[in-house]
């Protein structure tokens, strides 16, 4: 696909364009779980009850990521990107108007069913701005609204919920999703639907065993980061012994990690993605594994989480593209479901992570559930490295009889 003639400015406008929606994204997805006491209490639940709203905001991102891209595979995509916004912002608004706790689980679900097609679409609409050597920076830059929203948008939503109530906090998220949308119509440029798409096209995906061995990566291996980062709380206190009041600065470390990570992503994924992605998944089974260490001093479990977030968002990024790369005729659906595996990471990671403590083993050890579910990822990743030779292996004499015949030669991918 060659990346249309715009203007440099053009091109950087798009993009911070489409990041600001994963900005929004980013910040309603966690805000949550800062406000969990004060939602509690607002509609008039226990805290236990209430994270039924985290769980049906994730439920919302995995079905709604596959549904929502076969469904609008043939629609123009900034048109597509505008009416997932549009749905991201209706969610939030049922949420800051949710009378009762019934009415709240349904405003995060449909919350939450935008999210994944939003991050497929929008990566996808970056990589086409840009030429073949740029488009892991693109798509990372895109991910990168998502890693700032850690840093910047869920802490200062979760101080505006507290102190004004935590409906604000969504209101506030309103107005960044309607500014995506303006923003998102004004400079994004307009690109063609495809007409030859079909949902059988999309769904097609589903039966190559690249897409589902990268997503197999997706849920183990990045569920191994959420074993440690949903008891994170409880580790630096009753493990490392530090205070309450530190929590939101490891927070804030880990948050950015993230940045740092989604930066780093892109650029190490246009050099070898492969090789980035099978090295992300090794160093954050390292880092894992390393985390009852690290739990014995402030300072060290300070830097691990750093690394935590950081090696996490390199797998994230590359897992992306790789999706993108390995989908064929089906990329939107590949590129939405990563977000659909991440989620699922996300409930596996946490449920593995709770089983062990429940079991007495103390807070330290999610870190090691953690890194089996890392070394369960580098297993999937080797399998898919067995079968992308062996698919090379194969194309190797048909491009032969074509070079002999004067025909252009496929380029290889995959690196």
């Amino acid at each position: 696909m060659t990346a249309p003639t715009l203007s440099t400015g053009r091109v950087a406008a798009a993009i911070v364009a489409l990041a600001l929606g994963g900005f929004a994204i980013g910040t309603t997805e966690f805000v949550t779980m800062g406000l969990l006491p004060d939602v509690a209490e607002g509609v008039g639940i226990d805290i236990p009850t209430a994270g039924h709203v985290v769980s049906l905001y994730a439920l919302g991102v995995v079905v709604g990521a596959p549904v929502i891209a076969a469904l609008g595979t043939r629609l123009p995509r900034r048109g597509l990107l505008i009416g997932l916004m549009v749905l991201f912002v209706a969610g939030n608004v049922l949420t800051a108007l949710a009378p009762g706790y019934g009415a709240l689980l349904g405003a995060r679900f449909l919350a939450g069913l935008p999210h994944g097609a939003y991050f497929g679409v929008a990566s996808l609409v970056a990589a086409s701005l840009v030429a073949p050597r740029l488009r892991g920076r693109a798509v990372s830059s895109v991910m990168l609204g998502l890693a700032v929203s850690n840093v910047v948008g869920v802490p200062a939503a979760t101080w505006l919920g507290q102190q004004l109530g935590w409906r604000s906090a969504y209101w506030a998220v309103v107005v960044i999703g309607v500014l995506t949308i303006v923003s998102v119509a004004a400079v994004v440029p307009a690109s063609p639907r495809n007409p030859g798409a079909t949902v059988r096209t999309e769904l097609g995906a589903l039966r190559r065993p690249q897409v589902l061995l990268t997503l197999l990566v997706g849920v183990v291996g990045f569920g191994g980061m959420f074993a440690v980062y949903s008891y994170v709380a409880p580790l630096v206190t009753e493990v490392t012994g530090m205070s309450r009041g530190s929590i939101p600065l490891v927070l804030l470390v880990y948050g950015t990690g993230m940045v740092v990570g989604t930066a780093v992503g892109g650029r190490l994924a246009d050099l070898a993605l492969f090789r980035s992605l099978v090295g992300a998944n090794v160093a954050i089974g390292v880092v894992l594994v390393l985390v009852p260490l690290a739990a014995r001093t402030p300072v060290t479990v300070v830097a691990a989480m750093f690394l935590i977030g950081a090696v996490a968002s390199v797998l994230v990024v590359c897992l992306q593209l790789r999706l993108m790369e390995v989908a064929g005729d089906a990329q939107m659906l590949g590129a939405a479901l990563n977000h659909s595996s991440l989620n699922a990471a996300n409930a596996l990671g946490a449920w593995l992570g709770g089983l062990v403590i429940a079991a007495g083993a103390g807070y330290t050890a999610p870190g090691l559930v953690g890194a089996a579910l890392a070394a369960a990822g580098l297993m999937a990743l080797a399998v898919s490295a067995v079968l992308r030779r062996r698919e090379l292996a194969r194309a190797l004499p048909s491009h032969a009889a074509q070079a002999a015949h004067g025909a252009p030669v496929p380029e290889q991918v995959g690196r």
